[in-house]
């Protein structure tokens, strides 16, 4: 099917056709090229197709159509962003550290450290039509998107940045970060020493020997992209993709992983992990079987979970409810608890740090995944840094031993972040059920702690 031509080549060849067959004096007037009529039928429709084709053009000639105004290539404020942005903002909260604090989730120290090594990967030409984002306004735009999760929309009025800018540069700089910051931030162990020495920091911080890590899982929820049907949607009713992690004893990830779309069952979430495929090909280094220090007894390392976990020799997970028929279990139960919260409150202080977490991520699920990671190394750095103004005390759990109580601190409750499902009962291996009874064993015996009983009457 013929369409209309483009009004601009439309008008040019319009004045072609009329100073060469139309007008007087033209090189091929209609006396000369109308003076044999066709008679062949085929040659006829032709024929009446050009005519009609020419009576178009000539009638766009005559009625001189005019040609649509170009909008602006830019709207003037957001020309002056030297004189509206944010950035003049900093400049005042330097006299004022919680301001510039709560505005950048980092003091001033923090921010100019993480500037500086985000720099080189994010730092652009001028070029003769116009100057370039400066990686300073791009990086406290980032940081304002992550700390508020604001739409692009919303945020071009203090960043004066368009949203279309806003929109590739927001995921390069998470990019950047994440690239800048996990070889140092987001180390996963490799060998042996590596994670008996993460062991020793639970046992010293949370009396639990032999621990590699808690572990736990997150929906992020997220705006479904379009034509993904059910793909991204969970049993919650919501559209999310899936973050796993373990965390140290010292409330920082040793391995993130991002991506798992929310369709996938709570129980398969695990088993689609590269961790997961290295656990169990035996790839992880993870020592074997030592005796405990001080003690006869020997337990294996393991990775302490909730009940969306398997209960494996090297994953321990707690009594369920009906389950708890003993002191000695209950008193199990607490002792992994102890251990395991740590996960609940670092997902509790990021979702609180980057408020991202609070609502449903609208992006492609790829920048998606660079957002979240990049908070997750964020969270480590940040951990690192600045552990005072960015996790002080009052954000984690506390147990009152003398009184058995415990005062909980940050967790993820409050924010559009989803616990991973409990699974069902299934089968489980005896030799893990038999590993679990021995840390029973032991946490009632030679591994006891004083206080322990407080909390399980």
């Amino acid at each position: 099917m013929a369409t209309c031509p483009n009004e601009k080549y439309g008008h040019i060849f319009s004045d072609y056709v009329l100073k060469t067959y139309i007008e007087s004096q033209c090189p091929f007037p209609p006396e000369m090229w109308a003076e044999e009529p066709y008679t062949n039928p085929r040659d006829m429709a032709t024929n009446e197709d050009a005519l009609a084709v020419l009576g178009l053009l000539i009638a766009m000639k005559n009625n001189k159509i005019k040609k649509r105004k170009r909008r602006l290539w830019c709207k003037n404020w957001l020309q002056k962003r030297n004189e509206y942005s944010h950035i003049n903002l900093l400049t005042e909260f330097k006299l004022f550290p919680k301001d510039w604090h709560n505005y950048l989730r980092m003091d001033e120290e923090t921010y100019f450290q993480l500037l500086s090594l985000v720099t080189p990967f994010i730092k652009k030409k001028d070029t003769v039509m116009r100057k370039s984002i400066s990686p300073h306004e791009r990086l406290t735009a980032t940081l304002r998107f992550l700390g508020t999760g604001r739409s692009y929309e919303d945020l071009k009025f203090s960043t004066i940045i368009s949203p279309q800018a806003l929109g590739y540069i927001i995921p390069e700089t998470c990019e950047a970060m994440y690239k800048v910051l996990h070889k140092d931030y987001l180390k996963f162990p490799r060998t042996s020493e590596e994670w008996r020495n993460i062991s020793q920091r639970f046992e010293k911080n949370w009396n639990f020997p032999h621990c590699l890590g808690a572990m736990d899982g997150k929906h992020i929820s997220i705006v479904p992209p379009s034509g993904s049907g059910s793909e991204f949607f969970n049993y919650k009713g919501r559209h999310s993709m899936v973050l796993l992690a373990i965390v140290n004893a010292d409330y920082q990830f040793i391995m993130c992983d991002f991506g798992t779309n929310g369709r996938i069952s709570d129980g398969g979430v695990l088993n689609n992990t590269k961790f997961y495929e290295k656990f169990q090909n035996g790839d992880l280094k993870i020592p074997d079987m030592e005796t405990v220090k001080d003690t006869s007894r020997k337990l294996p390392y393991v990775f302490v979970a909730d009940d969306a976990f398997p209960l494996q020799i090297n994953i321990m997970k707690p009594f369920r409810q009906a389950a708890l028929v003993s002191i000695e279990r209950k008193v199990f139960n607490y002792r992994l608890s102890r251990a395991r919260r740590i996960v609940e409150n670092v997902f509790g202080i990021m979702a609180a740090r980057f408020r991202i977490f609070h609502t449903q991520i609208n992006l492609e699920p790829k920048n998606i995944d660079s957002i979240v990671m990049a908070c997750c190394v964020l969270h480590n750095f940040l951990m690192k840094s600045a552990p005072n103004t960015y996790a002080p005390t009052e954000v984690l759990d506390h147990d009152d031993i003398e009184n058995g109580i415990t005062t909980f601190g940050l967790d993820s409750q409050d924010s559009n972040m989803d616990r991973l499902d409990r699974r069902t009962q299934g089968n489980t291996n005896n030799t893990a059920k038999n590993v679990r009874e021995d840390f029973m064993s032991y946490f009632s015996n030679e591994g006891q702690v004083p206080w322990q009983l407080n909390f399980v009457y």
